[in-house]
């Protein structure tokens, strides 16, 4: 690999044997090229022992390695994190080694990280995207505890007065915050609610369509929920199926990464809108939903789309951009 002050470049190595080869002194064709004679006569016995190929960049990787990890003990390793599922730092303190040396032996046997593999198997987790918006539409719920009025722990802390008088005071429930996401695009639409049966699942697939229709995904192919009897028994669910035109599909018993972008969804719900901020209680934090939503899906970058938000993915309409 060249950088970019380079003095001699493939071409340059080249043109340096072709003009010593024409008969010219490798001193004189040296200083013209501003390299070191060391250099030009390296390259010159590379050239007449290899040919062309001696003209291209070796590997810095030495020939000889004596005090490589042993082949024993990168077998131990190995072992290890294919029966154990563990780490570096978990298993360097298993065998009394260091955890830089464990990372570069799994990263020498080309090991994936922990967080690629599905844990229960220990095999890579493969990535899918549909190919185009409306494709398919993946719909989970996120389950939230209610906030007393004045807010909870978070906005007054776990030591405050406030908290420990409310410590053992009756529950206040629960608000079940529905979110659908389209795989392609990763446009987003969510609704809270007091419950997730079959009427209010039923109810939000249809305003999720007509959400999505808006932001340009103009019909919805397939539907993927987990195994809920609300999605899986329900007459409503499967009414509402029909009227938008879509077919249902259900996740792999014991297998969210099958859902994982809707499971995604969640987490970055959670972390940039339900405890991004302490709120007074669920009416404010309610308020603050439809434009974390407007802003996920028109300004957030998305890792996964290049850095570009998910609204990007569709039709340019008018009103995407604002």
């Amino acid at each position: 690999m060249f950088h970019r002050n380079a003095r001699l470049t493939l071409h340059g190595r080249r043109l340096l044997v072709e003009r010593v080869r024409a008969g010219r002194p490798v001193a004189h064709v040296v200083a013209e090229l501003g390299i070191s004679r060391a250099t030009g006569y390296k390259w010159v016995r590379r050239y007449a022992r290899d040919g062309d190929a001696g003209l291209a960049d070796r590997s810095s990787r030495p020939h000889h390695s004596p005090r490589r990890t042993h082949t024993q003990t990168e077998r131990q390793i190995l072992q290890l994190r294919h029966d154990r599922r563990l780490g570096p730092a978990r298993i360097a303190g298993i065998l009394d080694l260091h955890a830089s040396t464990v990372h570069r032996v799994l990263t020498r046997h080309h090991q994936p990280k922990l967080a690629w593999l599905d844990r229960p198997t220990g095999q890579p987790i493969r990535r899918y995207e549909r190919d185009r918006p409306g494709e398919l539409v993946h719909v989970d719920v996120k389950k939230l505890g209610r906030l007393r009025e004045g807010g909870g722990w978070r906005a007054h802390g776990r030591d405050s007065d406030i908290h420990r008088a409310t410590r053992n005071a009756a529950r206040v429930g629960y608000e079940y915050v529905h979110c659908a996401i389209d795989d392609h695009t990763r446009i987003a639409y969510a609704e809270i609610h007091p419950d997730e049966t079959a009427t209010t699942c039923a109810g939000f697939l249809t305003r999720a369509a007509s959400a999505l229709a808006d932001m340009g995904i103009d019909r919805i192919e397939r539907v993927m929920t987990d195994n809920a009897l609300a999605y899986r028994r329900s007459h409503a669910w499967r009414d509402a199926l029909t009227d938008i035109g879509a077919q249902a599909r259900f996740t792999r018993r014991y297998r969210p990464q099958t859902n994982g972008k809707a499971e995604r969804f969640n987490r970055t719900l959670a972390e940039e809108w339900a405890y991004a901020q302490p709120f007074t209680n669920s009416h404010h934090r309610a308020e603050a939903l439809p434009g974390f939503l407007h802003h996920y899906n028109h300004h957030r970058s998305h890792t996964a789309l290049g850095g570009q938000p998910p609204i990007t993915r569709v039709n340019n309409l008018t009103g995407h951009y604002i």
